[in-house]
């Protein structure tokens, strides 16, 4: 890796690096059904079909009526008219999930929403355009009803196959699945469908400082966040997630743990020890095996690491994506390099960031050899107030952001009033 890269050569690197993640997307079987789906609601967000999924029944299954009504012969009530209406008597009422028997000419039949249009009939009289506008009056059944005008053929008579036929490609390989698409499938019979397994991400905190959230601080320790929120990151990003924090400065620890999971998954990120400093033990772990680390003009997040490592297991080298350890910089980076590449993967309709252009409330400057990313929001008047400075250990101050704002290399000012990018990250 060079000394220093830009922000456009270092993601174009990662892309590289996991470009072969897209040619060997491994396939797995997701059952469909609402007790599946409610008992684990998280593995059915964000699922691509693998493959094209042919329908293997007609949608709809049968004739069926679009209204409560009544199935009648379209000629039967020629010459229906309001000053002369027809009456028809009433066979046997049809109610959704019972069978249909045939119509014979000149009578009517009650029809409820969805139950199956009966053989002779050819259309149906919603409810209210008859008299009586009801199925029983004085809580007797009706045995007649009459007709102020005929209706078109096919009126509120919805055909089997309509919506699609046994045999036609019901969605398509690369689909994005989510409710409708769930529920076009379940509507087919279909149990089982083929989709793409989500990318297997190994994220590694490290530092001998970093503890779990509400365990002892002793002197010098500090609560884990980058776990966290890389963590929330990558599962928005479309991918599972282990976390399995490196709470030592020894490079043998490191690689313990990358022996033990590294069959497991497809990436490994790690954050924290890729300075230059006496004790990174990312750098001294994973330089030797190839890994590069240097600086991108960036801030924050200019140091990082990048490479394929061989591990046991494996046929193939693993990727590993390196982010500094300070949270800011880590999740900044997650965003600039990884994200839009792993919700690509994931099959996201939208895998980038909305952008935004506005002006900035106040003026701000930035170092002109680096490209600055602020966090910030937009104010009542639609300007971008940014929010906090541009220390990269300051999470309390992303939290409260919706945007990222982009200062790009050789701006050294920009003045209030200045029109700049800035990426929604409220979504």
């Amino acid at each position: 890796m060079s000394a220093v890269r830009s922000v456009e050569e270092h993601r174009a690197a990662v892309e590289a690096l996991l470009e072969p993640l897209a040619r060997s997307r491994v396939a797995e079987a997701l059952p469909v059904s609402p007790a599946a789906m409610a008992a684990a609601p998280d593995r059915y967000r964000a699922r691509v079909l693998v493959d094209d999924l042919r329908s293997p029944s007609d949608l709809p299954p049968f004739d069926n009526s679009q209204m409560d009504g009544y199935a009648v012969r379209a000629a039967d009530l020629t010459g229906a008219a309001p000053d002369a209406p027809l009456r028809l008597p009433l066979a046997p009422q049809i109610n959704a999930g019972d069978a249909a028997p045939p119509l014979a000419p000149g009578v009517a039949a009650a029809v409820m929403t969805g139950a199956p249009i009966p053989s002779g009939a050819d259309a149906v009289v919603p409810i209210e355009h008859v008299e009586p506008p009801r199925f029983s009056t004085a809580g007797a059944p009706v045995d007649e009803v009459a007709f102020a005008a005929a209706p078109h053929p096919e009126a509120f008579v919805r055909r089997a196959g309509s919506d699609v036929r046994a045999g036609d490609v019901l969605l398509a390989a690369g689909t994005p699945l989510a409710a409708a698409q769930y529920g076009v499938i379940a509507g087919t019979g279909l149990r089982e469908i083929a989709v793409l397994r989500r990318t297997r991400v190994l994220v590694v905190p490290t530092g001998h400082e970093i503890r779990e959230p509400g365990s002892r601080l002793e002197p010098g320790q500090i609560y884990d966040s980058n776990g966290a929120l890389l963590a929330s990151a990558l599962l928005d990003a479309g991918c599972t997630v282990a976390v399995k924090p490196c709470r030592s400065d020894d490079a043998e620890r490191l690689l313990a743990i990358l022996t033990e999971h590294a069959a497991e998954v497809d990436l490994l990120i790690t954050v924290g020890g890729v300075s230059a400093g006496a004790r990174e033990v990312v750098r001294d772990a994973l330089a030797p095996l190839g890994v590069q680390f240097g600086s991108v003009a960036m801030q924050p997040g200019g140091p990082q690491g990048i490479g394929a490592i061989a591990a046991a297991d494996r046929d193939e080298r693993l990727p590993v994506v390196s982010f500094p350890g300070n949270p800011v910089s880590a999740l900044v980076s997650f965003e600039l390099f990884l994200r839009p590449i792993l919700r690509r993967l994931a099959g996201a309709a939208r895998p980038e960031r909305p952008v935004v252009h506005a002006p900035l409330a106040a003026a701000v400057d930035s170092p002109a050899a680096k490209h600055q990313i602020r966090r910030g929001r937009l104010d009542d008047d639609g300007a971008i107030e940014l929010v906090g400075g541009a220390s990269s250990h300051l999470l309390h101050s992303y939290a409260n952001s919706s945007l990222l704002v982009h200062l790009p290399v050789g701006l050294e000012r920009a003045g209030a009033g200045d029109r700049v990018e800035a990426w929604r990250i409220d979504d």
